[in-house]
């Protein structure tokens, strides 16, 4: 199986959950289980379908972190302190046509999120500012056309 870049906040984020879904989650939907056997026939009891269904549920999402956290490559950002952009950097973007400015920070694929400003590592912006200087022009195409992007200011922190 393939590694994959993390950064070690987002890594952190996917242990917490882990956490929370053995400590918490799994102990809560046994003990509703066990709650729903005791009412009886088990054919009829939605009560206890819907528990099995969330247990299952849970049962995959640990799995899936579990997984991840084997194949995760955590990247500290602080490490790679240059002039370039690379994984896990923040970067303010300039839109040369509007000069509308944003700022995002490159992450793994399972950490981003938009509300964030946190975009995938695997996304076309991201891909395209991979190896950028300040002051470097981008062009990336969107499905809207291309859109051309001025790198004002990066950040490896």
């Amino acid at each position: 199986m393939e590694k994959f870049p993390i950064t070690p906040q987002g890594f952190l984020q996917l242990e917490a959950e882990l956490k929370n879904l053995k400590s918490v989650e799994r102990p809560a939907v046994i003990a509703a289980i066990s709650e729903a056997r005791a009412h009886g026939d088990l054919s009829e009891n939605a009560e206890y379908s819907a528990a099995k269904e969330k247990q299952s549920f849970i049962e995959g999402r640990i799995a899936e972190c579990e997984a991840r956290i084997s194949r995760a490559d955590v990247i500290d950002v602080k490490s790679l302190s240059n002039d370039t952009i690379k994984f896990g950097a923040t970067v303010k973007l300039a839109d040369e046509d509007s000069g509308d400015e944003s700022t995002y920070q490159i992450v793994g694929e399972y950490e981003a999120d938009i509300k964030q400003n946190q975009i995938s590592i695997t996304a076309p912006l991201a891909r395209a500012l991979i190896g950028k200087k300040l002051g470097d022009s981008v062009e990336v195409k969107t499905p809207k056309g291309a859109k051309s992007y001025e790198v004002l200011k990066i950040e490896h922190k």
